[in-house]
């Protein structure tokens, strides 16, 4: 009779500890990463996209933008180093984002191999003026890939100036761009499928 006993309670609590376990697990699973999509490029998303060449500064470079009825963005142009030029950029009206519970972004792009930058745009200011904070990514010629792009290597800068003490605050994400400026005369094209947010977890809740 006592072993029968000995025997219910260790089944009981074997059994419990099972449940203890179970639990765990579907906590466990229900921690999953945030991802937070910034645009989709399907026209759908409101970020009214603009081309900005280095026209406005002399420079006689040209970029465009082409949908895709694929649900793509292709960005294209010729890239020119005349009259102290030297970069084309597309980049989103004003945005109100929070990005502060992610690691950096994510982007699913075919390019030329040349390298491109991400901007992003926040309430920083310099002299009165809007710091850019910009860190680059390769492309594969012709291949789509999806790239990485840790917030902590954005930096800071304004009109070529360096500003190491800038630092980002991607709580108050204002506006994205993608630039290219890598001193190479000649002409570019790159197509972007989506940008996103990776790495942080949080719970479902």
């Amino acid at each position: 009779m006592v072993h029968a006993t000995l025997h219910r309670t260790l089944v009981a609590a074997c059994g419990l500890v099972g449940c203890f376990s179970a639990d765990a697990k579907e906590a466990e699973e229900t921690t999953v990463a945030r991802v937070q999509s910034i645009t989709e490029f399907d026209g759908q998303d409101g970020m009214n996209w603009l081309v900005v060449n280095d026209g406005v500064m002399g420079g006689l470079s040209e970029g465009k933008l082409t949908p895709n009825p694929a649900g793509t963005l292709r960005f294209s142009g010729m890239l020119s180093l005349e009259n102290n030029g030297g970069f084309s950029t597309f980049r989103s009206g004003d945005l109100k984002l929070d990005l502060s519970h992610a690691l950096g972004l994510r982007v699913r792009v075919k390019g030329d191999g040349r390298r491109y930058q991400l901007r992003l745009a926040t309430d920083a200011r310099f002299r009165g003026m809007e710091v850019s904070f910009a860190a680059e990514f390769a492309t594969q010629k012709g291949e789509w890939i999806e790239v990485k792009v840790p917030f902590a290597s954005f930096k800071g800068s304004f009109r070529g100036l360096d500003l190491p003490e800038e630092r980002l605050d991607t709580s108050k994400v204002r506006r994205v761009s993608v630039l290219l400026g890598d001193k190479k005369q000649a002409p570019f094209e790159a197509e972007f499928d989506f940008i996103r947010t990776y790495g942080a977890s949080a719970s479902k809740g």
